[in-house]
């Protein structure tokens, strides 16, 4: 490869950056898709809401051990392949499911997924950073986070609408193209670019990116507030994306639209917060992001109490609180996303960008699967409104260090 070709690929608008947006959309439009309905396909085939449940945590644990040794990975030559293989590990188990409804066969599937999970994410966060100049890092963290955010959009609600109403192979089978898709234009960043960066050549940048990263304990203590602030909203959403399905199951329409809602709102969320971080060089939404969502979770426990066994269904009251709820909750958590990475980005420096990365990434995969798992452990013992109640208090009582954190950041 021409090495001049190579840098000229470069940069927010070269084609490798442009790449990445391309692979991470249809990455995530996979992901997404099949995030809320695959624990609504255990729990047809006969599953409990713990155990539908456990298949997101099953998932995202494995995601969490993967994203564990990702930094070590990336180190040794990691950016030339994670992304593609990770794509081709989430796309290419999924048509299994359509051989059984079974729980442990679609545990096993989830297990598998999450690891191509856990490398693609890592891999592709890390990259927004390494593709263009470090002036350039809150517009790449934006235009990545919409290419996270667009399939919340519409997958995130419509999944749930066409497994219901076109039927489970559809979905699958659509998931697994869209990441197999993905995978290709993942492998073209490699073709382009190889492992060279936006920071190569230019000693001026690369030495203050070295001098920038802060290793072993301090750099442990410097991403681990802004781990927090990202960890309790990703628990907290897993009321959203995996178990709002379930008791709304019956009414399509309503679940349409409280996701779709929670979709658009978050991508909105994470792009304002992008925006304004770059322009003014500091965080600025990320409290008011973390008091939407305890907003957000508190309507969302409203419109679903008790959500017992005997639960009739939500009121029209009860349905326009559930779409209000996940409305300001995801535009809250859109906003915590992008403000927490670009912390991190900024605190870990060019040289530590692979760890910053997981780190954030560890904060929301491990938050969602502890939150599968504890929710629905919540919800089997006092229905769904009590267990959302509770993880709005909790998130409230998180609240001062996102105040701490936004403080030190400015």
């Amino acid at each position: 490869m021409n090495p001049g070709s190579g840098r000229s690929q470069l940069g927010l608008h070269g084609w490798a950056f442009r790449l990445l947006v391309l692979a991470t959309a249809l990455t995530f439009a996979g992901f997404v898709l099949l995030l809320p309905v695959v624990p609504l396909w255990a729990s047809r085939g006969g599953a409990g809401e713990a155990a539908a449940g456990a298949t997101t945590s099953v998932y995202m644990l494995t995601t969490v051990l993967t994203q564990l040794v990702m930094p070590w990975v990336l180190d040794r030559g990691g950016y030339r392949w994670t992304f593609p293989v990770g794509a081709l590990l989430m796309g290419a188990p999924v048509p299994l499911l359509l051989l059984t409804d079974d729980l442990a066969p679609i545990l096993a599937v989830s297990a598998a997924r999450g690891i191509g999970f856990g490398m693609a994410t890592v891999a592709g966060s890390a990259l927004a950073a390494r593709l263009v100049a470090p002036a350039q890092l809150g517009r790449a963290t934006a235009y990545y986070g919409l290419a996270v955010g667009l399939p919340n959009v519409f997958f995130l609600s419509t999944g749930v609408w066409a497994a219901l109403n076109l039927g489970f192979a559809a979905v699958f089978w659509f998931a697994t193209a869209t990441t197999l898709v993905g995978a290709v234009a993942a492998a073209g960043i490699w073709l382009l670019v190889g492992d060279r960066t936006a920071s190569d050549g230019d000693g001026e940048t690369a030495g203050a990116g070295a001098a920038e990263s802060p290793g072993g304990l301090r750099l442990s203590r410097r991403l681990g507030i802004p781990l927090l602030a990202m960890l309790m909203p990703s628990v907290a959403s897993s009321a959203i994306v995996t178990f709002l399905a379930i008791p709304l199951s019956q009414a399509s329409t309503l679940v349409f639209t409280a996701l779709l809602a929670f979709g658009v709102l978050s991508v909105c969320g994470r792009w304002a917060a992008g925006a304004l971080s770059d322009r003014r060089g500091r965080p600025v939404l990320l409290v008011p992001g973390s008091t939407a969502a305890v907003a957000g979770m508190a309507l969302t426990a409203a419109a679903l109490w008790p959500a017992g066994a005997d639960w009739a269904g939500p009121g029209a009251l009860g349905g326009t609180a559930a779409v209000a709820g996940a409305a300001l909750f995801g535009a809250g958590f859109g906003a915590v996303q992008n403000d927490t990475i670009v912390i991190m980005f900024r605190r870990a420096g060019a040289r530590a960008y692979g760890t910053a990365s997981a780190v954030w990434n560890i904060g929301y995969d491990a938050g969602t699967g502890l939150g599968s798992l504890f929710l629905g452990l919540g919800i089997q013992a006092a229905g769904y409104g009590p267990a959302i109640a509770v993880t709005s208090a909790v998130l409230a009582a998180c609240l001062p260090a996102a105040v701490s954190l936004a403080r030190r950041a400015g």
